[in-house]
């Protein structure tokens, strides 16, 4: 077996120990290698289940993170999804490969450009990134079947919870500090909205406006 073989074989069997146990969401993950997503001195540490930093003070997620997030949401085939906070665009890969349509936005247009190369390096035509400020999210494309939010923000922001279909799901890390988030998952529902606590997580802040680069 190639290292590469195994590093991967490794990744799925960490991700399975971690809580990711959806058929559907492994083999979006397996498909998605998180190599390209990471770059410099870093790279080499792709396959480890652990956040590292990309550019623009930025990080990408841990997989077995990206991983319990994707789950949570409950993709549907023909869902269109809204993420805010593009990032590196691999959380992005594997819900593309999961939906019929992602919308991915982030404030620094740096980070989109390099995550929309590889988007079209990969062939994943059905991920439209957009530079923006995602606290507003995208109301020309709304409602959203599924909306997740990869910035800790201080309560799941109202003007994103609008832009949910009734039946729609939103996963978003809450919390004040970098200290103490959790990541919680929103039901819309015709009587209202439902919450679950799912699980402690550690994320950069949302922001608004948009960033230098």
């Amino acid at each position: 077996m190639s290292d590469i073989a195994e590093r991967q074989m490794q990744f799925l069997f960490t991700l399975r120990s971690r809580g990711v146990t959806d058929k559907r969401v492994l083999n979006a993950m397996e498909q998605v290698d998180r190599g390209p997503f990471i770059r410099g001195i870093f790279a080499e540490r792709a396959y480890e289940d652990t956040p590292l930093p990309i550019a623009c003070g930025q990080t990408i997620s841990q997989p077995s993170v990206v991983g319990l997030m994707t789950q949570a949401l409950r993709i549907n085939p023909r869902d269109t999804v809204l993420e805010i906070g593009t990032g590196s665009g691999y959380q992005a890969a594997i819900l593309s490969k999961l939906a019929r349509r992602v919308y991915t936005i982030d404030r620094h247009k740096r980070l989109v450009q390099e995550a929309s190369d590889i988007f079209e390096d990969m062939n994943l035509t059905n991920i439209t990134p957009i530079t923006g400020d995602g606290s507003h999210g995208l109301p020309d494309q709304a409602p959203f079947d599924r909306i997740i939010v990869t910035a800790a923000a201080e309560d799941p922001p109202g003007p994103l919870l609008a832009q949910l279909k009734i039946g729609g799901i939103m996963v978003v890390p809450v919390g004040q500090s970098d200290a103490v988030q959790h990541l919680i998952r929103v039901r819309k529902e015709e009587t209202g909205l439902e919450y679950d606590e799912l699980l402690p997580v550690r994320f950069v802040p949302l922001l608004e406006g948009l960033g230098k680069d």
